[in-house]
Formats: structure tokens, sequence, C-alpha cells
């Protein structure tokens, strides 16, 4: 089996797959601001939340429904801010796979990627970590939303969390973003075999 990376390429293939993984996992999941309500916890992603309240029609009360679940529209989604980073942290995930994805077949496949290759994956996985950066820059503008707001004791503002705090799924997101953009850009400048040059 013929690989068409260097040693450095195959680390980069690999930190690549987990970076766009990290991203990917933490953009799915609704824990990237972590509240309560009603005395339950409640957490928001991007295009999820964990935790609602609805209507309960015998006791005719607000009760706290504890499930995780997206939002039944997108302009269901509080927050123009969160919209933007919903779209914008999308693509950058779907940039940051498909060049992960490459690069892991270029361990398999001779002469898939080569060293100018490599450099355009690089700069492309440099556009997808600038995306997903920025729809995390993008997030706390929607934490004034009245949705937010009614978590987080109603004392949230736009980058002030109130009593809410930050989980795990936004460092996540930033983290595989910050390792594409750092690592894998300088990495996969080194990522490809020089051309065999053939006579003819």
């Amino acid at each position: 089996m013929a690989s068409s990376l260097t040693c450095v390429g195959v680390v980069w293939a690999l930190l690549s797959f987990l970076s766009a993984v990290a991203s990917c996992v933490g953009f799915f999941m609704p824990y990237w601001l972590l509240g309560s309500q009603m005395d339950k916890p409640v957490s928001f992603g991007t295009f999820r939340r964990c935790s609602y309240p609805v209507l309960d029609e015998e006791r005719r009360a607000t009760v706290m429904l504890e499930q995780c679940g997206r939002y039944a529209s997108f302009q269901g989604i509080p927050s123009l801010e969160w919209r933007i980073c919903t779209v914008v942290t999308g693509v950058g995930c779907g940039l940051l796979l498909l060049v992960a994805l490459t690069a892991l077949m270029g361990c398999c496949i001779s002469d898939l990627i080569s060293r100018a290759v490599g450099r355009a994956a690089g700069g492309i996985q440099f556009v997808g970590g600038l995306l997903i950066g920025s729809g995390c820059a993008l997030y706390p503008l929607g934490w004034d939303s009245e949705e937010v707001r009614q978590t987080c004791s109603n004392i949230s503002n736009q980058f002030e969390l109130g009593s809410c705090e930050i989980g795990w799924a936004y460092y996540c997101t930033g983290g595989g973003a910050a390792a594409a953009m750092l690592l894998c850009t300088w990495m996969a400048c080194f990522a490809g075999k020089k051309q065999k040059q053939y006579p003819y």
C-alpha cells in the first residue's frame, strides 16, 4: 500500500482528523452555554437546546421538559447572531472534515497529495478554522436573547454570562479550530511528497 504522504503528512492527516472531529462534535452538542431555569439544568448550543419550558395542560402551569432537541425551524433559533454562528461554524466544520478525509485517503493512495495539493489543503483548513473561530466569537452576542436571559437569572447580556457558564462543547469546537488553523495549516505545507519527474 503506497502513501502519498511524508512522515509529517501522516501526522498531519491524523491531527486533521482529530481537530475536525473535535470541532464537529462540539458544534453538534448543545453544551455551549450552561445554566438553570425553574431549578432544572438548561444548556444551549448554536441550534440545539436541552430542557425547555412547556405548558402543562392538566396543571395549567409551565413545567420544564428535560430533553434535548433542535429548534423547530431556523427562525426559531433565539438570535440572529446564533443563526449566523450556526451557518458559519457548520461551513467551517464541513471544510475541516473534507480536508481530513482527503488527508486520510492520502495515507493509502499514492500520488493523491502532492506538495501543491497539501498547501491548498492547508489553506482550506485555515479558512475552515477561521470560520469556526468567527462563529465562536459571534456566539456571545446572542446572550442577550430572551431565552438565554431567562436561563441566566435575567442578568445576562452580550459578553456577560450572568449566572450561566460556558460549557465544554464551546471549548471543544474552538480547540479543534485552533489546532486546524495553527498546527494543521503549517504541517500541510510539508505533507505531500515531491512529484516524481517522468521523462517522456
